[in-house]
């Protein structure tokens, strides 16, 4: 990819979503320290918030973002970044742990929004045959988010106050919409004069299976994010630091995987979405394994990262070429379902996280793998059908 290509579109893009991720996975590590500030509230209790965010997002996605593709996604994006800038301000100063829950409900409105108009100007911006490349390429933002931000955030907390991380992707927040306002040439948008529904793009087929497949991939991995940092923290009694280092691997290997984007642009996605679903498989029978072993189970995090980045790559691409007419409402669909696993990942996983512990969650986990392994075959079968 040439570097005047990613100068700045891309650039704006991956940063973007560092911000929307930071806000949305930085509240794990630091939730003890949160919960400190509200006597006689837990860390599980903290994660209420990461709930209710999750159901914003879900229920704007499927709402709001099909507006984008009558607005347009970048004028889209940046109405967002600023309502994200003032939801992520009103929790740096929250009282009481029902206000910071709200902030983030509140929160979850743009980022619902935001989420599917990145997704559909990474579409817009990309060259014809780089898709896979170009997408890996802005999905760092969530490496960036994991690494810098999560990390960030949990020093943050440890050396001032958790308080300083809201105001901090505040303020991050700004400058985006800033930027993403004052560039220009964000591509042709394919869409038709008035917006697509999510209704209509249910219409559309073999997206049904595509959507499934990405409620239990995106199950499997917020349900057992979300009790990492309450095992780290309250279980084996480690500081914020270790856990926000945990999961700054986990975004490493995240990042380490997207030149195999590229890999997928040459040889195809229906095998290489066999070996991917796969090795997350195994991945999460690991970390069952290892619920004990901090040190093993920060390996295993940098592989936790490669398998999602790969899993989540192949499931947007597929979802991308389904409508081109229709992307908006498409990726709306998407990130709907993905933050309606948020909030269902945080709940339904607190009474196996409670009662059974780590290893109950690694392995329910590895079980929500299975759907997509399943649809991964099958395509990779009836690809060698028709070489035959």
């Amino acid at each position: 990819m040439e570097p005047a290509v990613i100068t700045r579109h891309l650039l704006l893009l991956t940063a973007a979503i560092a911000v929307i991720g930071a806000n949305s996975l930085a509240l794990s590590p630091i939730a003890a320290a949160v919960a400190a500030s509200f006597p006689g509230r837990s860390a599980a209790d903290v994660m209420t918030a990461a709930a209710f965010y999750g159901l914003a997002t879900a229920g704007s996605a499927l709402l709001l973002a099909p507006m984008a593709d009558r607005v347009g996604s970048e004028r889209a994006l940046v109405r967002a970044l600023l309502v994200l800038c003032v939801s992520l301000g009103l929790a740096a100063l929250s009282p009481a742990l029902w206000l910071l829950v709200a902030a983030q409900a509140l929160a979850g409105l743009p980022a619902g929004m935001a989420l599917p108009a990145i997704y559909t100007l990474t579409a817009q911006v990309a060259e014809k045959g780089r898709e896979s490349e170009t997408l890996s390429f802005v999905l760092i933002g969530w490496t960036l988010s994991l690494v810098v931000g999560v990390g960030f955030a949990a020093l943050l907390a440890d050396l001032l106050h958790w308080r300083a991380v809201f105001s901090v992707l505040a303020l991050a927040a700004a400058g985006l919409a800033l930027g993403v306002s004052r560039c220009r040439d964000w591509g042709t948008r394919t869409g038709g004069e008035k917006p697509s529904s999510a209704l209509m793009a249910l219409r559309i087929p073999g997206i049904h299976a595509v959507l499934l497949n990405v409620g239990a991939f995106m199950t499997a991995f917020y349900g057992l994010y979300t009790y990492l940092g309450p095992h780290l923290g309250e279980v084996l009694q480690l500081p914020a630091s270790f856990a926000g280092l945990t999961i700054a691997v986990y975004g490493l290997g995240f990042g380490v995987a997207a030149p195999l984007g590229r890999l997928v642009d040459r040889h195809g996605a229906s095998a290489a979405a066999c070996v991917t679903f796969a090795g997350l498989m195994l991945v999460y029978l690991g970390l069952m394994g290892a619920a004990m072993l901090p040190l093993v189970l920060l390996t295993l995090c940098l592989g936790w990262g490669v398998g999602n980045h790969l899993g989540l790559n192949l499931l947007m691409r597929q979802l991308a070429e389904l409508d081109p007419t229709q992307r908006g409402a498409i990726m709306g669909l998407y990130s709907a379902i993905t933050y309606l696993c948020v909030f269902a990942g945080a709940l339904l996983y607190r009474p196996i996280f409670t009662h059974y512990g780590f290893a109950a969650c690694a392995w329910a986990s590895a079980m929500l793998v299975l759907p997509a392994l399943g649809w991964a075959l099958g395509q990779w079968r009836r690809k060698q059908a028709a070489l035959e």
